[in-house]
C-alpha cells in the first residue's frame, strides 16, 4: 500500500506538468488571421482560424494577419521629367493573399511593400511631366499600383490600390503657375 502511494506521489507531479503543457499548447487563430506552422523549423502548413495545438519545442508558429492593410507612403522628393522638383506622398493598401509566403519570403512584408512603393512612385513621377502629373494622377497612381502589385506577388501581397494624396509644388512653380493663370484670365 505505501509502496503505491509513493508511485501516486511521483506520478501526480508529471501528470500536472503534463497537464500545463497540454494547455499552455492550445493556440487560438482568429478569423480575420492566419497561422504559418514551422515544425523543428521548417514550413508545416498554415493554420486556418481556431484552436490549434503547438507543441513546444518541436513546432513554432506566426500570426499573420490577413485584412487590408494601409501604408502610408511618406513625403518623397521628386524631379519630373522636365526638371521640376516636387514633393509627393500616397496612401497604398494591401492585402496578404499567402501568409507562408509573405512570412517566409520577406522578412518584413509591411516594411518591404513601403520601401517599393516610396521607389516605385519616385520612378513614376520622374518619367512624365508636371502637367502629366497633375492632370492625370488616377493614370499614374494606377501605373504605381500595378508595378508594386507585380513586384509583391511572389511575397503572398496582393495590392489593391495606391492613392496620390498630396503633390506639393515649390514657391516659386506657384508663382509661376498664378502668373500665367492671371495672364490667361486677362
Amino acid at each position: 500500500m505505501s509502496e503505491r502511494k509513493e508511485d501516486m506521489e511521483l506520478l501526480l507531479p508529471i501528470i500536472i506538468i503534463i497537464i500545463v503543457i497540454a494547455l499552455a499548447s492550445i493556440k487560438q487563430i482568429d478569423e480575420y488571421q492566419r497561422g504559418v506552422l514551422f515544425t523543428l523549423g521548417k514550413f508545416t502548413k498554415i493554420l486556418e482560424p481556431g484552436w490549434h495545438i503547438i507543441w513546444p519545442i518541436f513546432n513554432t508558429y506566426r500570426k499573420v494577419d490577413v485584412r487590408t492593410k494601409t501604408v502610408d507612403v511618406p513625403e518623397q522628393e521628386a524631379i519630373t521629367r522636365d526638371n521640376v522638383s516636387i514633393k509627393i506622398n500616397a496612401v497604398l493598401y494591401y492585402k496578404i493573399f499567402d501568409a507562408s509566403k509573405a512570412i517566409i519570403s520577406v522578412e518584413n512584408f509591411n516594411y518591404a511593400v513601403s520601401q517599393l512603393a516610396q521607389t516605385t512612385m519616385r520612378n513614376i513621377v520622374g518619367s512624365v511631366t508636371l502637367d502629366e502629373l497633375l492632370t492625370e494622377r488616377d493614370k499614374l497612381s494606377d501605373e504605381i499600383c500595378k508595378i508594386v502589385d507585380e513586384a509583391t506577388d511572389p511575397w503572398g501581397i496582393k495590392v489593391e490600390n495606391v492613392e496620390l494624396k498630396d503633390i506639393a509644388l515649390p514657391m516659386e512653380m506657384k508663382r509661376v503657375i498664378a502668373t500665367v493663370a492671371e495672364a490667361e484670365r486677362e
